[in-house]
Protein backbone atom coordinates (compact mmCIF):
# COMPACT_ATOMS: atom_id res chain seq x y z
CA UNK A 1 0.00 0.00 0.00
CA UNK A 2 1.35 3.72 -0.88
CA UNK A 3 0.83 6.12 1.59
CA UNK A 4 0.30 9.67 0.98
CA UNK A 5 0.17 13.04 2.48
CA UNK A 6 -2.15 16.28 1.05
CA UNK A 7 -0.65 19.94 1.84
CA UNK A 8 -3.13 22.39 1.64
CA UNK A 9 -2.08 25.97 0.88
CA UNK A 10 -4.34 29.04 0.82
CA UNK A 11 -1.91 32.13 -0.81
CA UNK A 12 -3.21 35.23 -1.62
CA UNK A 13 -5.04 34.29 -4.91
CA UNK A 14 -5.54 30.63 -4.69
CA UNK A 15 -5.79 28.04 -2.54
CA UNK A 16 -3.85 24.43 -3.28
CA UNK A 17 -4.54 21.10 -2.31
CA UNK A 18 -1.89 18.76 -3.29
CA UNK A 19 -1.13 15.18 -3.12
CA UNK A 20 2.26 13.74 -2.38
CA UNK A 21 3.38 10.48 -1.57
CA UNK A 22 6.72 10.18 0.89
CA UNK A 23 9.65 11.04 -1.56
CA UNK A 24 7.99 14.61 -2.12
CA UNK A 25 6.67 13.02 -5.24
CA UNK A 26 3.67 15.56 -6.81
CA UNK A 27 1.06 13.58 -7.67
CA UNK A 28 -2.00 15.57 -8.27
CA UNK A 29 -2.90 19.26 -7.15
CA UNK A 30 -6.17 21.19 -7.20
CA UNK A 31 -6.50 25.05 -7.15
CA UNK A 32 -9.50 27.16 -6.06
CA UNK A 33 -9.19 31.16 -6.83
CA UNK A 34 -9.93 33.15 -3.83
CA UNK A 35 -11.75 36.06 -4.57
CA UNK A 36 -10.96 39.28 -3.06
CA UNK A 37 -13.24 42.01 -1.58
CA UNK A 38 -12.21 45.45 -1.79
CA UNK A 39 -14.72 46.55 0.86
CA UNK A 40 -13.43 50.17 1.28
CA UNK A 41 -10.24 52.00 -0.30
CA UNK A 42 -7.15 50.27 0.76
CA UNK A 43 -8.96 47.06 2.28
CA UNK A 44 -8.43 43.90 1.05
CA UNK A 45 -10.82 41.13 2.58
CA UNK A 46 -11.36 37.62 2.11
CA UNK A 47 -14.57 35.72 2.39
CA UNK A 48 -13.14 32.90 4.98
CA UNK A 49 -16.15 30.68 4.83
CA UNK A 50 -16.25 30.68 1.08
CA UNK A 51 -12.44 30.09 1.38
CA UNK A 52 -12.72 26.63 3.52
CA UNK A 53 -15.88 26.00 1.29
CA UNK A 54 -13.42 25.60 -2.14
CA UNK A 55 -10.53 24.12 0.10
CA UNK A 56 -12.79 20.74 1.45
CA UNK A 57 -13.79 20.99 -2.47
CA UNK A 58 -10.43 20.86 -3.73
CA UNK A 59 -9.66 18.27 -1.36
CA UNK A 60 -12.72 16.29 -2.40
CA UNK A 61 -11.74 16.78 -6.02
CA UNK A 62 -8.38 15.98 -5.48
CA UNK A 63 -9.16 12.52 -4.23
CA UNK A 64 -11.41 11.80 -6.86
CA UNK A 65 -9.13 12.57 -9.67
CA UNK A 66 -6.22 10.70 -8.36
CA UNK A 67 -8.00 7.54 -7.40
CA UNK A 68 -6.21 7.81 -4.02
CA UNK A 69 -8.48 5.59 -1.29
CA UNK A 70 -8.59 8.16 2.00
CA UNK A 71 -7.38 5.27 3.88
CA UNK A 72 -4.02 5.88 2.39
CA UNK A 73 -3.55 9.08 2.87
CA UNK A 74 -1.49 9.34 6.52
CA UNK A 75 -2.06 13.11 7.76
CA UNK A 76 -2.90 16.08 6.37
CA UNK A 77 -1.23 19.65 6.59
CA UNK A 78 -1.69 22.95 6.09
CA UNK A 79 0.13 26.64 4.87
CA UNK A 80 -1.30 29.94 3.75
CA UNK A 81 0.40 33.50 3.39
CA UNK A 82 1.60 35.42 6.62
CA UNK A 83 0.40 38.11 8.77
CA UNK A 84 -3.53 39.29 7.61
CA UNK A 85 -6.03 38.87 10.23
CA UNK A 86 -8.75 36.02 10.82
CA UNK A 87 -10.97 36.25 13.72
CA UNK A 88 -13.07 33.52 14.75
CA UNK A 89 -15.64 32.89 17.67
CA UNK A 90 -16.07 30.15 20.27
CA UNK A 91 -17.20 27.77 17.43
CA UNK A 92 -14.73 28.72 14.95
CA UNK A 93 -17.18 30.73 13.19
CA UNK A 94 -15.82 34.42 11.45
CA UNK A 95 -16.73 37.00 13.42
CA UNK A 96 -16.08 39.29 10.66
CA UNK A 97 -14.41 38.72 6.65
CA UNK A 98 -10.73 37.76 6.42
CA UNK A 99 -8.13 40.66 6.27
CA UNK A 100 -5.67 40.03 3.84
CA UNK A 101 -1.95 40.95 3.86
CA UNK A 102 -2.09 43.35 1.38
CA UNK A 103 -4.41 45.83 3.11
CA UNK A 104 -3.90 48.88 3.99
CA UNK A 105 -6.70 50.44 6.25
CA UNK A 106 -4.03 50.75 8.97
CA UNK A 107 -1.24 53.21 7.48
CA UNK A 108 -2.36 55.93 10.34
CA UNK A 109 -2.00 53.48 12.82
CA UNK A 110 1.43 52.79 11.71
CA UNK A 111 2.16 56.59 11.09
CA UNK A 112 0.86 57.72 14.67
CA UNK A 113 2.70 54.80 16.34
CA UNK A 114 6.26 56.39 14.44
CA UNK A 115 4.45 59.58 15.69
CA UNK A 116 4.18 58.77 19.38
CA UNK A 117 7.73 56.80 19.22
CA UNK A 118 6.05 53.51 20.27
CA UNK A 119 7.01 52.07 16.78
CA UNK A 120 10.86 51.52 16.89
CA UNK A 121 11.11 49.55 20.26
CA UNK A 122 8.30 47.39 19.96
CA UNK A 123 10.13 46.70 16.43
CA UNK A 124 12.88 45.60 18.19
CA UNK A 125 10.22 43.67 20.77
CA UNK A 126 9.75 41.00 17.76
CA UNK A 127 12.79 41.35 15.79
CA UNK A 128 10.87 42.91 12.45
CA UNK A 129 9.39 45.68 11.08
CA UNK A 130 6.26 47.59 12.08
CA UNK A 131 3.80 47.54 8.61
CA UNK A 132 0.32 48.22 7.82
CA UNK A 133 -0.76 44.32 6.51
CA UNK A 134 -0.04 43.10 10.43
CA UNK A 135 -2.37 41.88 12.62
CA UNK A 136 -0.92 44.38 15.75
CA UNK A 137 -2.35 47.50 13.51
CA UNK A 138 -5.09 45.98 12.13
CA UNK A 139 -5.98 44.76 15.62
CA UNK A 140 -5.98 48.55 17.00
CA UNK A 141 -8.07 49.76 13.93
CA UNK A 142 -11.00 47.30 14.72
CA UNK A 143 -10.88 48.29 18.29
CA UNK A 144 -11.44 51.74 17.41
CA UNK A 145 -13.70 51.22 14.41
CA UNK A 146 -15.67 47.85 14.94
CA UNK A 147 -15.16 47.42 18.78
CA UNK A 148 -18.32 44.53 18.71
CA UNK A 149 -16.10 42.36 16.59
CA UNK A 150 -14.03 42.74 19.61
CA UNK A 151 -16.24 41.21 21.88
CA UNK A 152 -17.27 38.71 19.76
CA UNK A 153 -14.27 37.35 18.53
CA UNK A 154 -12.85 34.45 20.71
CA UNK A 155 -9.45 33.92 19.15
CA UNK A 156 -7.11 35.50 17.13
CA UNK A 157 -5.88 33.56 13.71
CA UNK A 158 -3.75 33.92 10.11
CA UNK A 159 -4.72 31.64 7.23
CA UNK A 160 -3.45 28.29 7.80
CA UNK A 161 -4.47 28.05 11.25
CA UNK A 162 -8.73 29.36 10.05
CA UNK A 163 -8.35 26.49 7.76
CA UNK A 164 -6.68 24.09 10.02
CA UNK A 165 -9.08 24.70 12.52
CA UNK A 166 -12.00 24.02 10.11
CA UNK A 167 -10.05 20.58 9.72
CA UNK A 168 -9.90 18.96 12.97
CA UNK A 169 -11.76 21.81 15.64
CA UNK A 170 -8.48 23.04 17.37
CA UNK A 171 -7.60 26.70 16.52
CA UNK A 172 -4.14 27.65 17.71
CA UNK A 173 -0.66 28.14 15.47
CA UNK A 174 3.10 27.78 15.38
CA UNK A 175 5.72 29.70 15.90
CA UNK A 176 6.66 30.71 12.27
CA UNK A 177 2.95 32.15 11.81
CA UNK A 178 3.02 33.83 14.91
CA UNK A 179 6.51 35.36 14.12
CA UNK A 180 5.97 36.59 10.69
CA UNK A 181 3.14 37.97 11.83
CA UNK A 182 4.88 40.48 14.22
CA UNK A 183 3.31 39.55 17.28
CA UNK A 184 5.85 37.24 18.85
CA UNK A 185 9.21 37.69 19.78
CA UNK A 186 10.65 35.27 17.88
CA UNK A 187 13.68 33.94 19.93
CA UNK A 188 11.35 33.14 23.07
CA UNK A 189 8.61 32.02 20.38
CA UNK A 190 6.04 33.24 23.03
CA UNK A 191 3.77 36.76 23.42
CA UNK A 192 4.99 39.76 25.58
CA UNK A 193 2.34 41.16 27.07
CA UNK A 194 4.47 44.65 27.03
CA UNK A 195 4.52 44.55 23.21
CA UNK A 196 0.46 44.92 23.24
CA UNK A 197 0.05 46.98 25.94
CA UNK A 198 2.88 50.05 24.51
CA UNK A 199 0.95 49.68 21.53
CA UNK A 200 -2.58 50.46 22.99
CA UNK A 201 -3.90 46.84 21.85
CA UNK A 202 -3.32 44.55 25.12
CA UNK A 203 -7.75 44.09 24.71
CA UNK A 204 -6.67 41.51 22.38
CA UNK A 205 -4.11 39.49 24.32
CA UNK A 206 -6.26 36.94 25.98
CA UNK A 207 -7.69 36.09 22.43
CA UNK A 208 -4.01 34.95 21.23
CA UNK A 209 -3.71 31.48 19.89
CA UNK A 210 -1.54 29.02 21.60
CA UNK A 211 1.80 28.45 19.88
CA UNK A 212 3.02 24.62 19.59
CA UNK A 213 5.02 23.14 17.39
CA UNK A 214 3.90 22.59 13.35
CA UNK A 215 5.40 19.50 13.22
CA UNK A 216 3.07 18.23 15.84
CA UNK A 217 -0.40 16.41 15.42
CA UNK A 218 -2.92 19.82 16.31
CA UNK A 219 -5.81 16.71 15.33
CA UNK A 220 -7.51 14.64 13.80
CA UNK A 221 -10.27 15.62 11.12
CA UNK A 222 -13.50 15.59 12.61
CA UNK A 223 -16.59 13.87 10.58
CA UNK A 224 -17.85 16.90 10.00
CA UNK A 225 -15.16 17.93 8.15
CA UNK A 226 -14.79 14.49 6.50
CA UNK A 227 -18.16 14.84 5.26
CA UNK A 228 -16.35 18.22 3.20
CA UNK A 229 -13.57 17.12 2.27
CA UNK A 230 -13.86 13.13 1.67
CA UNK A 231 -11.01 12.74 4.29
CA UNK A 232 -11.85 9.88 6.10
CA UNK A 233 -12.96 10.96 9.82
CA UNK A 234 -10.06 10.64 12.53
CA UNK A 235 -6.93 11.40 10.10
CA UNK A 236 -3.95 13.02 11.58
CA UNK A 237 -3.88 16.97 11.27
CA UNK A 238 -0.57 18.16 11.48
CA UNK A 239 -0.03 22.17 12.58
CA UNK A 240 2.13 23.50 9.24
CA UNK A 241 4.04 26.19 8.35
CA UNK A 242 3.62 29.74 7.25
CA UNK A 243 3.96 29.80 3.31
CA UNK A 244 7.21 31.91 3.42
CA UNK A 245 8.98 29.01 5.50
CA UNK A 246 7.03 26.88 3.63
CA UNK A 247 8.58 27.74 0.31
CA UNK A 248 12.30 27.85 2.25
CA UNK A 249 11.93 24.18 3.26
CA UNK A 250 10.69 22.46 0.39
CA UNK A 251 13.76 24.41 -2.25
CA UNK A 252 15.89 22.64 0.30
CA UNK A 253 17.24 25.83 2.30
CA UNK A 254 19.24 24.64 4.96
CA UNK A 255 22.14 26.38 6.09
CA UNK A 256 23.08 30.37 5.95
CA UNK A 257 24.99 30.50 2.55
CA UNK A 258 21.37 29.32 0.82
CA UNK A 259 19.17 32.25 -0.43
CA UNK A 260 15.29 31.78 -0.90
CA UNK A 261 13.89 33.57 -3.32
CA UNK A 262 10.47 33.14 -4.12
CA UNK A 263 8.87 35.52 -7.19
CA UNK A 264 5.50 34.83 -7.12
CA UNK A 265 2.66 37.78 -5.99
CA UNK A 266 5.25 39.28 -4.26
CA UNK A 267 9.12 39.04 -4.37
CA UNK A 268 10.07 37.40 -0.81
CA UNK A 269 14.16 36.98 -0.68
CA UNK A 270 15.13 35.01 2.94
CA UNK A 271 18.64 34.44 4.29
CA UNK A 272 18.88 32.35 7.54
CA UNK A 273 20.91 33.37 10.79
CA UNK A 274 22.36 32.11 13.58
CA UNK A 275 20.44 35.24 16.10
CA UNK A 276 17.29 37.43 15.03
CA UNK A 277 19.19 40.51 16.35
CA UNK A 278 20.10 41.74 13.30
CA UNK A 279 21.99 45.23 12.67
CA UNK A 280 18.91 46.50 10.81
CA UNK A 281 15.07 45.44 10.87
CA UNK A 282 14.00 42.76 8.50
CA UNK A 283 10.46 43.59 7.06
CA UNK A 284 9.86 39.94 8.31
CA UNK A 285 11.41 37.49 10.69
CA UNK A 286 10.59 34.05 12.15
CA UNK A 287 12.11 30.97 13.83
CA UNK A 288 13.11 28.12 11.37
CA UNK A 289 12.95 24.71 12.41
CA UNK A 290 16.34 23.57 11.48
CA UNK A 291 19.81 24.15 13.46
CA UNK A 292 18.13 27.13 15.51
CA UNK A 293 18.03 29.44 13.24
CA UNK A 294 15.92 32.24 12.47
CA UNK A 295 14.96 33.51 8.79
CA UNK A 296 14.74 36.68 8.04
CA UNK A 297 12.70 38.21 4.87
CA UNK A 298 12.73 41.20 2.61
CA UNK A 299 9.88 41.49 -0.03
CA UNK A 300 7.49 43.72 -1.60
CA UNK A 301 4.50 43.47 -4.36
CA UNK A 302 6.18 43.88 -6.93
CA UNK A 303 7.48 40.13 -8.55
CA UNK A 304 5.63 37.56 -10.94
CA UNK A 305 1.99 39.29 -10.24
CA UNK A 306 3.17 42.21 -12.71
CA UNK A 307 3.93 39.77 -15.47
CA UNK A 308 0.57 37.89 -14.89
CA UNK A 309 -1.52 41.34 -14.83
CA UNK A 310 0.14 41.90 -18.48
CA UNK A 311 -0.52 38.55 -19.77
CA UNK A 312 -4.24 39.33 -18.74
CA UNK A 313 -4.75 42.81 -19.36
CA UNK A 314 -2.47 43.48 -22.26
CA UNK A 315 -2.58 40.37 -23.84
CA UNK A 316 -6.17 39.03 -23.13
CA UNK A 317 -7.54 35.53 -23.26
CA UNK A 318 -6.93 35.26 -27.03
CA UNK A 319 -3.13 34.86 -26.14
CA UNK A 320 -3.52 32.46 -23.46
CA UNK A 321 -5.62 30.62 -25.36
CA UNK A 322 -3.40 30.93 -28.95
CA UNK A 323 -0.78 29.01 -26.06
CA UNK A 324 -2.82 25.98 -24.82
CA UNK A 325 -3.92 25.57 -28.54
CA UNK A 326 0.08 24.85 -29.12
CA UNK A 327 0.25 22.64 -26.44
CA UNK A 328 2.10 25.19 -24.12
CA UNK A 329 1.48 27.42 -20.61
CA UNK A 330 1.59 31.60 -21.81
CA UNK A 331 4.80 30.82 -19.47
CA UNK A 332 6.32 28.53 -22.40
CA UNK A 333 5.00 30.43 -25.03
CA UNK A 334 6.31 33.67 -23.93
CA UNK A 335 9.72 32.47 -22.65
CA UNK A 336 10.37 30.96 -25.80
CA UNK A 337 9.64 34.95 -27.52
CA UNK A 338 12.03 36.42 -25.15
CA UNK A 339 14.82 34.04 -25.91
CA UNK A 340 14.53 35.41 -29.69
CA UNK A 341 15.21 39.10 -27.99
CA UNK A 342 18.10 38.01 -25.77
CA UNK A 343 20.60 38.50 -28.92
CA UNK A 344 19.75 42.15 -29.34
CA UNK A 345 20.23 45.42 -27.63
CA UNK A 346 17.36 46.28 -24.98
CA UNK A 347 17.31 49.59 -23.48
CA UNK A 348 13.78 49.30 -21.91
CA UNK A 349 13.42 49.48 -18.58
CA UNK A 350 10.18 48.08 -16.86
CA UNK A 351 8.89 49.49 -13.50
CA UNK A 352 7.45 46.22 -11.72
CA UNK A 353 5.03 48.76 -9.42
CA UNK A 354 1.19 47.56 -10.28
CA UNK A 355 0.79 47.03 -6.66
CA UNK A 356 2.49 49.25 -5.61
CA UNK A 357 6.47 50.70 -5.51
CA UNK A 358 9.24 51.94 -3.21
CA UNK A 359 8.09 55.26 -1.88
CA UNK A 360 5.14 55.44 -4.24
CA UNK A 361 7.07 54.61 -7.11
CA UNK A 362 4.77 54.57 -10.17
CA UNK A 363 4.80 51.27 -12.86
CA UNK A 364 5.41 51.71 -16.26
CA UNK A 365 7.71 50.84 -19.30
CA UNK A 366 10.67 53.52 -20.21
CA UNK A 367 12.18 53.28 -23.28
CA UNK A 368 9.78 51.66 -25.25
CA UNK A 369 10.53 52.67 -29.21
CA UNK A 370 8.25 51.61 -32.23
CA UNK A 371 11.02 49.25 -33.50
CA UNK A 372 10.73 47.26 -29.94
CA UNK A 373 8.60 44.02 -30.29
CA UNK A 374 6.29 42.01 -27.70
CA UNK A 375 9.70 39.80 -27.02
CA UNK A 376 11.36 42.68 -26.21
CA UNK A 377 8.37 44.03 -24.05
CA UNK A 378 8.41 40.82 -22.56
CA UNK A 379 12.00 40.25 -21.92
CA UNK A 380 11.76 43.95 -19.88
CA UNK A 381 9.25 42.67 -17.45
CA UNK A 382 11.45 39.84 -16.60
CA UNK A 383 14.51 42.13 -16.19
CA UNK A 384 12.57 44.65 -14.12
CA UNK A 385 11.42 41.92 -11.60
CA UNK A 386 14.63 40.66 -11.33
CA UNK A 387 15.85 44.24 -10.64
CA UNK A 388 13.25 44.73 -8.36
CA UNK A 389 14.21 41.14 -6.52
CA UNK A 390 17.52 42.92 -6.25
CA UNK A 391 16.38 46.17 -4.66
CA UNK A 392 14.95 43.75 -1.89
CA UNK A 393 17.96 41.75 -1.76
CA UNK A 394 20.08 44.97 -1.67
CA UNK A 395 17.96 45.92 1.37
CA UNK A 396 17.94 42.08 3.25
CA UNK A 397 22.06 42.68 3.01
CA UNK A 398 22.20 46.39 4.16
CA UNK A 399 23.47 45.62 7.61
CA UNK A 400 25.98 44.37 9.31
CA UNK A 401 25.01 40.94 9.76
CA UNK A 402 24.73 39.75 6.01
CA UNK A 403 24.48 35.63 5.41
CA UNK A 404 27.62 34.52 3.56
CA UNK A 405 25.24 33.65 0.33
CA UNK A 406 26.35 31.69 -2.35
CA UNK A 407 23.45 29.96 -4.41
CA UNK A 408 20.00 30.72 -4.59
CA UNK A 409 16.88 28.45 -4.28
CA UNK A 410 14.14 30.10 -7.23
CA UNK A 411 10.74 29.34 -6.65
CA UNK A 412 7.45 30.49 -7.75
CA UNK A 413 6.63 32.68 -11.64
CA UNK A 414 10.26 32.65 -13.09
CA UNK A 415 11.20 29.57 -11.68
CA UNK A 416 8.63 27.80 -14.79
CA UNK A 417 10.61 29.42 -17.51
CA UNK A 418 14.05 28.83 -18.15
CA UNK A 419 15.17 32.12 -20.07
CA UNK A 420 13.61 34.03 -16.66
CA UNK A 421 15.49 32.01 -14.33
CA UNK A 422 18.64 32.84 -16.28
CA UNK A 423 18.06 36.48 -16.05
CA UNK A 424 17.50 36.03 -12.02
CA UNK A 425 21.17 34.28 -12.07
CA UNK A 426 22.64 37.32 -14.11
CA UNK A 427 21.15 40.09 -12.23
CA UNK A 428 22.03 38.79 -9.11
CA UNK A 429 24.89 36.98 -10.08
CA UNK A 430 24.79 33.74 -8.13
CA UNK A 431 24.03 30.07 -9.16
CA UNK A 432 20.23 29.37 -9.63
CA UNK A 433 18.85 26.13 -8.38
CA UNK A 434 15.10 25.23 -9.37
CA UNK A 435 13.60 21.93 -7.61
CA UNK A 436 11.01 19.88 -9.63
CA UNK A 437 7.95 21.17 -7.46
CA UNK A 438 5.60 23.38 -8.42
CA UNK A 439 3.82 23.68 -4.85
CA UNK A 440 6.17 25.12 -2.76
CA UNK A 441 4.17 25.94 0.01
CA UNK A 442 2.56 22.78 -0.02
CA UNK A 443 5.40 20.73 -0.63
CA UNK A 444 7.02 22.46 2.82
CA UNK A 445 4.04 21.93 5.21
CA UNK A 446 3.98 18.10 4.17
CA UNK A 447 7.30 17.70 4.86
CA UNK A 448 6.36 18.82 8.59
CA UNK A 449 4.01 16.44 8.46
CA UNK A 450 6.54 13.93 7.39
CA UNK A 451 8.92 14.79 10.32
CA UNK A 452 5.77 15.01 12.63
CA UNK A 453 5.01 11.17 12.00
CA UNK A 454 8.42 10.15 12.28
CA UNK A 455 9.01 9.50 8.27
CA UNK A 456 11.59 11.11 9.12
CA UNK A 457 14.42 11.39 11.70
CA UNK A 458 14.60 15.73 11.12
CA UNK A 459 14.35 18.43 8.63
CA UNK A 460 17.65 17.45 7.31
CA UNK A 461 16.70 13.95 6.28
CA UNK A 462 13.66 14.94 5.06
CA UNK A 463 14.89 17.76 2.60
CA UNK A 464 17.33 15.37 1.75
CA UNK A 465 14.78 12.75 0.57
CA UNK A 466 11.80 14.77 -0.43
CA UNK A 467 13.19 18.02 -2.09
CA UNK A 468 15.03 17.34 -5.31
CA UNK A 469 16.98 19.98 -7.84
CA UNK A 470 16.34 19.53 -11.32
CA UNK A 471 18.05 22.62 -12.69
CA UNK A 472 21.05 24.48 -12.21
CA UNK A 473 21.85 27.80 -13.66
CA UNK A 474 24.99 29.78 -13.46
CA UNK A 475 25.35 33.21 -13.89
CA UNK A 476 26.68 34.45 -17.24
CA UNK A 477 30.52 36.57 -16.98
CA UNK A 478 29.60 38.67 -20.44
CA UNK A 479 26.07 39.69 -19.01
CA UNK A 480 27.07 40.75 -14.93
CA UNK A 481 28.65 44.32 -16.66
CA UNK A 482 25.14 44.86 -19.37
CA UNK A 483 23.08 43.93 -16.12
CA UNK A 484 25.15 45.97 -13.42
CA UNK A 485 24.41 49.26 -16.06
CA UNK A 486 21.13 48.78 -16.85
CA UNK A 487 20.42 48.30 -13.02
CA UNK A 488 22.14 51.37 -12.20
CA UNK A 489 19.65 52.58 -14.32
CA UNK A 490 16.76 51.39 -12.81
CA UNK A 491 17.47 52.44 -9.49
CA UNK A 492 18.41 56.01 -10.50
CA UNK A 493 14.79 55.42 -12.37
CA UNK A 494 13.06 54.56 -9.32
CA UNK A 495 14.37 57.29 -7.42
CA UNK A 496 13.20 59.95 -9.63
CA UNK A 497 10.12 58.61 -10.00
CA UNK A 498 9.29 58.25 -6.32
CA UNK A 499 10.73 62.27 -6.16
CA UNK A 500 8.11 63.30 -8.74
CA UNK A 501 5.35 61.04 -7.03
CA UNK A 502 6.01 62.84 -3.65
CA UNK A 503 5.31 66.32 -5.24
Amino acid sequence: MTRYLVGLDAGNTMTKAVLFDLQGKEIGAERRRNPIRFSAPGHTERDADRMWQEAAEAIRALLQNTGVAPSDIVAISTSGYGAGLYLVDERGNPTRPGIMSTDSRANHVIEGWTRDRVAAPNELRVQQRLWSGQPAPLLSWLAAREPEVCQRTHRILFCKDFLRGKLCGVFDTDPTDAGIAGLSDVTKQRYELEFFESLGIDGWFGKLPDIAPGTDVAGKVTATAAGLTGLLEGTPVIRGVVDVVSAALASGVKAPNQMSVVAGTFSINSTLHASPRLDRLPLLQSPYPIDNLYLATEGSPTSASNFEWYCKSVLGPVVAAAAEDSGRTIYESLSSRVQSAMDRENNILFMPFLFGGPDSAPAGFIGLEAAHTSADIVRAIFEGIAFAHRLDIEALSAGKDIAPVDSIRLTGGAARSEPWAQIFADVLGLPVEITGCSELGALGTVMAAAVGLGEYENWHSAIDNMVHVTQHIAPRAEWQGVYQRKFDRFKAHVNALSALNQH
